[in-house]
């Protein structure tokens, strides 16, 4: 097992990681930028390192300054959470080059998926069902034209590279697509350094189911059951939850099993989460792999009772699986609110300091934060400051308890995404749930009215 183990990242994943290895007994080194000198990762972890300024490029996003604070405090593996650098091959082949564990997939592996149209053809491959789509990247706007031909439309245009929507765009005719390729290619080029996209059919109001696997280096694969992610805002999520009230069992042993085979068949390690699309008609398409933790993994834990982070751990460490497929329970269900400092009704983000903090906990109730009173919340970095997960032994129960919940937490200082949290609970669609990657459309600001009002409920 790993005497020390240096974060690569900041906020409440850092925590949560630190969470789970003092639980193990082993050391943590935080490293952060100027900007985050007194947040509570670094209060906690056993050492820390500063690796830079604010600017992500200049601290979480350097490998030489990551491995050299690893080196200096002789840590001999490194957790990279989720964002920043967790899904780089490059930081993973370095940590290999350098002798330090890098808790993750292998880099080919992450090379492999992370490159979606090789992803595509690997899953293919494997039998997993994909939308149709162009065999890889598109070469400017005159293949695409010829491609689109054969896929018809509507069709969407997708980086290879990367995610969060950037990249991305949705073409419903022929005249739209030469300007959607143009600025798509331009986008990828600007957020990820490779202006590859690629095409595949768009499916119209989906739903949006994930898997959670583990692997290990023995050959040894699980998965850990399904997640709901189909309520997002420009492809980012806002609420999770597991399991989703869309599936059979049959449809999710069925996915299950396909997700373990394709997982084998790319020799994947470590945790994983491979995700889908669910149409009107219940037919699943391949989405992407992200081969890292989710910022969603709370919900899986709450219903599996199993602890990602430190199964991740151990199978860095060598160690086999904790747990055989048989010996998974899936039980009650879970919900997950991203807390966001931001302006519920404009979306824009609301940095600065907090001046009261206070959480409620209670039966079924878990809070992921680094927040407190005093604390101040820096416009560099993602606007997330807290993730409110609730459990109950079926969805209703969940629901409950994360409208309390949310109805007695006080965040002062700053706006957050609470109310609109709350808004989303109470809408009746939500509640039974009705709902697809479309659903949030109706809580965005209604231009046509008065200046602030969200759209009304469909």
């Amino acid at each position: 097992m790993f005497n020390k183990i240096l974060i690569a990242n900041r906020g409440e994943i850092a925590l949560r990681i630190i969470c789970a290895c003092r639980e193990m007994g082993i050391k943590t080194v935080a490293v952060y930028s100027q900007a985050d000198e007194h947040s509570l990762h670094v209060r906690f972890a056993d050492e820390d390192v500063c690796i830079g300024p604010a600017r992500s490029a200049d601290s979480y996003l350097s490998v030489p300054a990551i491995i050299s604070a690893a080196e200096i405090t002789g840590a001999d593996a490194i957790h990279p959470g989720y964002g920043f650098l967790s899904e780089s091959a490059y930081l993973a082949e370095v940590c290999e080059a350098c002798h330090i564990k890098f808790i993750g997939p292998d880099p080919n592996v992450i090379r492999l998926l992370g490159d979606k149209a090789r992803a595509r053809r690997a899953m293919k491959k494997a039998g997993v069902p994909i939308l149709p789509g162009s065999d890889g990247p598109v070469h400017g706007e005159e293949e695409a034209i010829k491609v689109a031909k054969d896929l018809g439309y509507p069709l969407i245009i997708k980086a290879v590279a990367g995610g969060g929507g950037r990249g991305m765009r949705i073409v419903r005719n022929a005249e739209e697509l030469p300007k959607n390729v143009k600025t798509a290619m331009r986008e990828a080029e600007a957020a990820f350094g490779l202006g590859d996209v690629y095409l595949e059919r768009y499916v119209e109001a989906p739903r949006h189911i994930e898997i959670q696997v583990m692997g290990d280096h023995h050959g040894n694969v699980v998965h850990l059951g399904e997640r709901e992610c189909s309520v997002p805002r420009r492809h980012q999520k806002r609420i999770e939850e597991a399991p989703s009230a869309a599936l059979t069992d049959k449809q999710r042993k069925k996915l299950g099993a396909t997700v373990v085979e394709a997982a084998r068949a790319v020799q994947y390690s470590n945790a994983g989460t491979f995700e889908f699309l669910l149409d009107a008609t219940g037919s699943f398409y391949f989405l992407e792999v992200n081969t890292r933790l989710q910022v969603e993994h709370p919900v899986t834990e709450f219903v599996t009772g199993i602890d990602i982070v430190k199964e991740q751990i151990r199978v860095a460490a060598g160690q086999r699986l904790s747990v055989r497929q048989s010996d998974i329970e899936f039980r009650g269900h879970a919900l997950e609110c991203r807390v966001n400092a931001e302006d519920p009704v404009t979306f824009t983000p609301s940095p600065g300091l907090i001046t009261a903090y206070s959480v409620p906990g209670g039966p079924g109730v878990r809070v992921d934060s680094f927040v407190h009173s005093d604390c101040t919340v820096s416009p560099y970095y993602d606007s997330l400051i807290a993730k409110v997960i609730t459990y109950g032994r079926d969805r209703n129960e969940a629901i409950a308890r994360m409208k309390r919940t949310l109805e007695m937490t006080v965040i002062e200082g700053i706006k957050t995404s609470i109310p609109l949290h709350l808004k989303i609970l109470n809408d009746p669609d939500f509640v039974a749930a009705r709902i697809n990657t479309s659903f949030m459309e109706r809580f965005m600001p209604d231009k046509t009215a008065g200046k602030g009002k969200l759209a009304e409920s469909a």
